[in-house]
């Protein structure tokens, strides 16, 4: 008995580890199609949604949005100009997870191990950003791009920084649609810098 409270409470808090970025932070990406190359003239506008205007955080998205495409020579110009037009999709909230067991992996349970994660009191969330390009000529989606993280912070405002640097880590990702990015914190100014991109073999 004592043996398998001690092995709860590591699991306990190697979860915890895992989910506050001690050691970093890890993201999936998920591109697609992956093997674009984005040919045309490099430049874009943003479109915003009514409830986007305006707002602080979309204004965050918009601006280290901004600073990661000027690296890969993208222009944002006025939205007649543009040879693409690029969208911004945000979301945090409740993350969730099943719990099946042997038997149910076999049988195909339901129910029962699905709801929001909460660890010792403190609840765990996913922040998730979705890019997409469109030919504005077309009107065809030529480019998709997801990041996805988790922590304990309620609080999106902190997420955006390390979505952002994931999601144009690579511009495009190619070759694979499913990545791991890992970044660190930088000691000098605290900003996002990526350790380590790696495809996600399905």
């Amino acid at each position: 008995m004592k043996a398998m409270l001690i092995c709860a409470a590591l699991t306990a808090a190697s979860l915890t580890l895992s989910l506050t970025g001690c050691a970093g932070v890890s993201t999936d990406v998920r591109a697609a199609p992956a093997d674009t190359r984005m040919q045309g003239e490099h430049s874009y506008a943003l479109v915003r949604s009514p409830l986007q205007d305006g707002l602080p955080d979309h204004m965050e998205y918009e601006t280290l949005i901004r600073a990661e495409l000027v690296k890969y020579d993208f222009a944002d110009v006025a939205r007649e100009r543009a040879h693409y037009l690029l969208s911004i999709a945000y979301d945090t909230r409740l993350a969730a997870i099943k719990v099946k067991s042997a038997d149910c992996a076999q049988q195909g349970c339901s129910g029962g191990g699905e709801g929001a994660f909460s660890l010792f009191g403190r609840h765990a969330y996913q922040h998730s950003l979705t890019l997409r390009f469109f030919e504005q000529t077309s009107g065809s989606e030529v480019y998709t791009v997801s990041a996805v993280s988790e922590d304990h912070d309620a609080d999106p405002l902190h997420a955006i920084p390390y979505l952002v640097k994931s999601a144009l880590a690579q511009f495009p990702f190619a070759d694979h649609a499913d990545w791991r990015v890992k970044l660190r914190a930088d000691a000098a100014d605290g900003s996002p810098k990526v350790v380590s991109m790696k495809p996600v073999q399905p």
